[in-house]
């Protein structure tokens, strides 16, 4: 059966799931053991590309065929939407409400709906009666993550036998275990009461850690020996963690190789977090949380109790960096010093709470060009336009300049 042609499209939240989405469209987020654009595939069986913005084009092209399902990339499935999308006849829509969820459109239909200066066409279609979840805000990604790990490790294990676990570990409860080809623990305790633990394919976690689940370790992800990582996380492919980590989603690629700790929090591709840096998640209060919102640009309510650090691709900060409940790091930023820094460090900003100058474009292609190295990759021309497209798009969040 020849793969079903997906187009992920990105809607209003993009926009706000930045810093997340600078530098990629919202279906190549992760949340659970998936990307959006991977879990996608995986359910209606097809091959995906995306909808987004103009200057990220080039580095996600668009593939149209005469029959596509267009998605909207930021939807969270369940069985009772997949089963109602497989079930549209090309020219129709499911919706929730206001909201686009999917349609079956022809090439030349998607063309005139994706058109920022056109109006579009009416689709005829359906009001989807069932539960619709969609992201809307960086914390999302946390907020769901429990839920998207239990869903996805049926999707991706489901009948397939787990390799064997070492006798040297402790577990408890009698959820599963799950350990993809090439995946290593020793002398560690795995607690499965609350939910599953997935170790990705050449994953390794080291001696003395101790694991909650739900939980996923993707692909060649490590952890470092003695960590504590608790219910709710995601450590996404090649990453490094250590320390203390609660209900944390690593996207890709990043480092928190120390002690520290992080809760509710997320955090984008290429970051490193210095050793003992620690973030707070709960303010003293124990009041909401107010979060950076780049649309309104201003701090906004998060109707949360518990919030972290959202941090943006390719930010790091130094050893002992002590961060408010509820910071946004954008894009490229550098964080040092000692205090706290603003709760909203601007993308591209270098300094702390002594004060912040611009982390200049050639310094960040320098320092990424090198963490690329060390991972055997290359810092692409994409890459490199897309930085210099959003430090132009940011320039006024950094007001000293």
């Amino acid at each position: 059966m020849p793969k079903r042609n997906l187009i992920l499209f990105d809607d209003q939240a993009w926009a706000g799931l930045r810093p997340l989405t600078w530098l990629r469209p919202v279906a190549e987020l992760r949340i659970g053991l998936l990307t959006m654009s991977e879990r996608w595939e995986m359910l209606l069986t097809g091959q995906s590309s995306a909808v987004t913005q103009d200057y990220l084009a080039e580095a996600y092209p668009l593939a149209l065929a005469r029959d596509n399902f267009f998605i909207n990339a930021s939807l969270l499935p369940t069985k009772g939407l997949v089963d109602q999308i497989l079930k549209l006849s090309q020219g129709e829509a499911l919706t929730k409400g206001d909201e686009l969820l999917a349609a079956r459109l022809d090439d030349k239909s998607i063309l005139r709906i994706s058109d920022p200066e056109g109006e579009g066409d009416e689709i005829p279609g359906y009001d989807f009666t069932g539960e619709a979840t969609l992201l809307r805000r960086p914390y999302d990604l946390f907020a769901y993550n429990e839920r998207m790990i239990a869903f996805d490790m049926k999707l991706v294990c489901g009948t397939r036998h787990s390799q064997t676990l070492s006798k040297s570990n402790t577990v408890i409860g009698d959820n599963p275990v799950f350990l993809e080809k090439g995946a290593s623990i020793e002398a560690c305790i795995l607690n499965t009461t609350d939910g599953p633990i997935y170790l990705g394919k050449n994953s390794k976690v080291l001696e003395g850690s101790m694991l909650r689940g739900p939980l996923a370790i993707c692909e060649n992800a490590v952890v470092k020996m003695g960590a504590k990582i608790y219910k709710g996380t995601t450590i996404g492919p090649h990453c490094k963690v250590g320390g203390e980590v609660n209900n944390v989603v690593f996207q890709a690629y990043s480092s928190k190789g120390h002690d520290g700790y992080l809760g509710n929090a997320v955090i984008g591709r290429w970051c490193n977090i210095g050793a003992d840096s620690n973030a707070s998640n709960l303010k003293n209060n124990y009041g909401d949380v107010r979060v950076w919102d780049y649309e309104t640009e201003r701090f906004e309510p998060s109707d949360k109790q518990f919030c972290g650090l959202i941090m943006g691709d390719h930010a790091k900060c130094g050893i002992n960096t002590m961060f408010n409940t509820g910071t946004v790091v954008g894009v490229a930023a550098n964080v040092f010093g000692s205090g706290f820094p603003r709760t909203f460090i601007p993308d591209f900003a270098w300094g702390g709470a002594a004060g912040m100058t611009t982390h200049k474009l050639n310094k960040v292609f320098e320092t990424a060009e090198l963490v690329k190295q060390r991972r055997s990759l290359e810092l692409s021309e994409h890459e490199k336009d897309a930085l210099e497209h959003v430090y132009a798009l940011t320039k006024e969040l950094r007001r000293w300049e």
